[in-house]
């Protein structure tokens, strides 16, 4: 038995192997197959779900994530809430906050329990900016990341930093599709108001918006949206590259579905 536990907790392929093979593993209580899935790659749990229905519920469940979140998190169950506009939420919520922080911005979260903040924003950031619904203007999600970090204790320079790398993080881990190249268009165009550091987002956040726009999203563009983009990246940078001026192909990439709405 132990040598059957040894090899499903390393190897979630075999879990899904031994289900379909009426494996004794598949009919174990909820709370032994929870210790099990925890020890799995939380990049795999995906697929664990899609298995049995029974798996699924269990990875809706609080249970399962407070239990992954003891585990690979022992000192979140310390942690004090923390005050601001973006809240911690449920154990969910806080392991994928935490992974984010650990393996996306390479924080050590055991060493300070305000790096989880960092993991919360990035989750709020990207799903405000994945609202296709009037999303909020990006000055104000910016000035709710700088207040959060102040709220949290950090300095205006500290909070100034992480906003931005935060906003680069995210920038470039949305998907190549229609909404983010909307997205995209829209911040490039938004005008800039004046607001006193640290509330004005960085120049390096502004440029990798028009970076990505002209490289990544370059055939998407009608012949005006074209070159309303160009005007305010000239506006904003000087000098631009050169490959940003280069006429797109064709305006359109078919492959992914853009348009000049």
């Amino acid at each position: 038995m132990n040598e059957q536990f040894h090899s499903l907790m390393t190897d979630s392929s075999r879990i899904i192997t031994s289900i379909f093979a009426d494996n004794p593993i598949g009919k174990l209580p909820d709370h032994l197959l929870i210790e099990i899935f925890i020890r799995v790659p939380m990049s795999e749990w995906v697929q664990l779900s899609c298995v049995k229905k029974q798996w699924a519920n269990l990875f809706r469940e609080e249970c399962l994530w407070n239990a992954a979140l003891l585990r690979n998190f022992p000192f979140a169950g310390h942690a004090k809430r923390w005050p601001g506009p973006i809240p911690r939420g449920l154990s969910k919520r806080r392991y994928t906050a935490l992974y984010i922080s650990k393996h996306i911005f390479s924080l050590d979260t055991a060493l300070d329990e305000n790096h989880e903040i960092v993991g919360h924003i990035y989750l709020f950031l990207k799903e405000q900016l994945e609202i296709s619904i009037m999303p909020t203007p990006a000055g104000i999600l910016h000035g709710t990341i700088i207040d959060q970090f102040i709220a949290c204790g950090k300095t205006r320079d500290k909070a100034f930093e992480l906003a931005s790398q935060i906003w680069l993080s995210v920038i470039d881990n949305l998907e190549e599709n229609e909404h983010t190249f909307l997205l995209l268009k829209r911040l490039a165009l938004e005008e800039d108001v004046f607001l006193p550091y640290p509330y004005t987002r960085s120049q390096k956040v502004q440029w990798r918006v028009f970076e990505k726009l002209f490289t990544d999203f370059r055939d998407c563009f009608n012949h005006d949206d074209y070159y309303d983009v160009l005007a305010c990246a000239k506006h904003k940078f000087q000098p631009i590259p050169s490959a940003w001026v280069k006429q797109p192909y064709g305006w359109m990439m078919p492959s992914i579905g853009c348009s000049s709405d």
